[in-house]
């Protein structure tokens, strides 16, 4: 399986995302490719937000090693899934689908049968409740995506 997720700059929710199933996934022993990008370039090069660092740190999970990057058209072609955190970054991924694409595209959390919330909050003009909110939705997200795994096995 390989899945990228994708958020606005890559520095907040993505990247969150990213880091708690790449860990949770090790931990069930699945061989899975997981990645992120976002769909401006504001901040491609840059480290996580700080405090994206901080509260997942808080909860195990590093980020110090991210750096921010733009979603691109291989991407279409290297994963099996993009994954939106929101409708609008799901609608800029069907804008610059190639023609030639065969990556499938959903809200992260619908695809992995998570009804409520349907989207992501975008933690950066927020506080730290926020960027906790991320993480607790990131596990969620992982606990239901690695059940579905080992369900389809």
């Amino acid at each position: 399986m390989k899945i990228l997720f994708v958020c606005l700059g890559n520095i907040c929710r993505s990247p969150v995302f990213e880091a708690v199933l790449r860990t949770q996934a090790a931990r069930a022993g699945l061989d899975w490719q997981i990645a992120s990008a976002g769909t401006g370039d504001w901040h491609v090069g840059q480290g996580a937000d700080p405090r994206s660092c901080a509260s997942a740190l808080r909860r195990g999970y590093a980020l110090d090693a991210h750096r921010a990057r733009q979603l691109c058209a291989a991407d279409y072609r290297d994963y099996d899934w993009l994954l939106a955190a929101d409708r609008a970054n799901l609608a800029e991924i069907a804008r610059r689908r190639p023609a030639t694409a065969s990556a499938q595209a959903a809200l992260a959390l619908s695809h992995a049968g998570i009804a409520q919330p349907l989207e992501v909050p975008d933690p950066y003009h927020g506080g730290a409740a926020g960027f906790d909110r991320v993480i607790d939705l990131a596990e969620a997200f992982a606990r239901k995506a690695i059940e579905r795994a080992s369900r389809s096995d």
